[in-house]
C-alpha cells in the first residue's frame, strides 16, 4: 500500500498536472464550462442564488458544498459582505465564508461583482483544488488533510486560527502526538500548548510547512488505520466547523437583517 506521504508527494510534485487531470474529467469539465459561460451574466445575489448550478459550483469551490441547503445563511453572508468588521461573515470563525465574499463581492461591487477574474477563473481554480483534495481523500483522508493544510497554511497567524478549523486542528494534533482528549480541554489552554510546541510563523515558509507535513503523514500512518477512521469527520457536516447542526438549521430560517 502506498504511504500517506508518498501519495501526498505524488500529487504535489506535479500539482499543475494533477489539477489538469481533475479539470479534464467529464463531469468537472461540464460544470466548469457552464459556470464560465453563465457567471458573467449574473448581476445580483438573487441572480446567483436562482441558478442552482452556479450556486453549487461556487460553494463547492470554497469548501462549502455541505452548506448549499442553508440559503438564508449564505444570502446573509453575501449581503452583508466583509467591509464592516461586524458583518456576519467576519463574525464567523470559519474563514471560508469571507473567502466566498471576496470571490463574489456583491456587497461592494454590486452588478459588476462577477466581471472580475476572482469571480470567474479564480472560482474555477478553487473548484479544481477542492475537487483534487476530495478525490485524494476518497483513497486516503490523511492525504486530503495534508493538501488542505498546505493550501491553508499561509493564512495561519495564530494558534486560534488552527483551533477554529477542525481539519487544521486534526493535522496539528496528529503531528504533535496530542491525544484526542486534548480537543476537549479549555481552548485557551489548547492555544497555549500549541504555541509552546510550534511557531505558527513557520507556516509562512513552504519548506518548513513541508517538513511539518512529512511529520504529520508519518504520525497519521501510525495513529489512524484507514479501516477504523471516519473519512468525513473533519470535512463534512459532522464537524460543522464550530457551528452545531441545530444552530445551522436555526440560521437557515432567519430573515435578512435579523440577529
Amino acid at each position: 500500500m502506498t504511504t500517506t506521504y508518498a501519495s501526498y508527494q505524488l500529487i504535489t510534485r506535479d500539482l499543475t498536472g494533477s489539477l489538469e487531470r481533475v479539470a479534464k474529467a467529464p463531469d468537472v469539465s461540464r460544470e466548469t464550462e457552464y459556470y464560465l459561460s453563465k457567471i458573467g451574466d449574473v448581476k445580483s445575489i438573487d441572480d446567483f442564488m436562482a441558478d442552482t448550478r452556479l450556486y453549487n459550483y461556487a460553494l463547492k469551490a470554497h469548501g462549502l458544498e455541505d452548506m448549499a441547503y442553508a440559503k438564508a445563511f449564505v444570502r446573509k453572508v453575501l449581503t452583508e459582505g466583509i467591509a464592516d468588521k461586524e458583518s456576519f461573515a467576519n463574525r464567523l470563525a470559519d474563514s471560508r465564508y469571507s473567502e466566498l465574499v471576496k470571490s463574489l463581492n456583491f456587497a461592494e461591487q454590486g452588478a459588476a461583482a462577477t466581471a472580475f477574474t476572482r469571480a470567474q477563473q479564480g472560482v474555477v481554480d478553487k473548484y479544481m483544488r477542492q475537487t483534487l483534495e476530495e478525490q485524494a481523500g476518497a483513497d486516503n483522508t490523511g492525504v486530503r488533510l495534508a493538501l488542505y493544510f498546505e493550501r491553508t497554511a499561509p493564512n495561519i497567524t495564530s494558534a486560534m486560527d488552527i483551533l477554529a478549523d477542525d481539519a487544521l486542528s486534526q493535522v496539528v494534533r496528529t503531528a504533535l502526538g496530542l491525544p484526542d482528549e486534548f480537543a476537549a480541554s479549555d481552548v485557551d489552554k489548547q492555544a497555549a500548548t500549541i504555541g509552546r510546541m510550534i511557531d505558527v510563523k513557520d507556516f509562512q515558509d513552504p519548506e518548513k510547512t513541508g517538513l511539518f507535513l512529512e511529520r504529520f503523514t508519518a504520525m497519521w500512518e501510525l495513529q489512524h488505520p484507514s479501516e477504523n477512521y471516519d473519512p468525513l469527520a473533519v470535512f463534512g457536516s459532522s464537524s460543522g466547523y464550530g457551528i452545531s447542526p441545530d444552530l445551522l438549521i436555526s440560521i437557515n430560517s432567519l430573515k435578512l437583517g435579523g440577529s
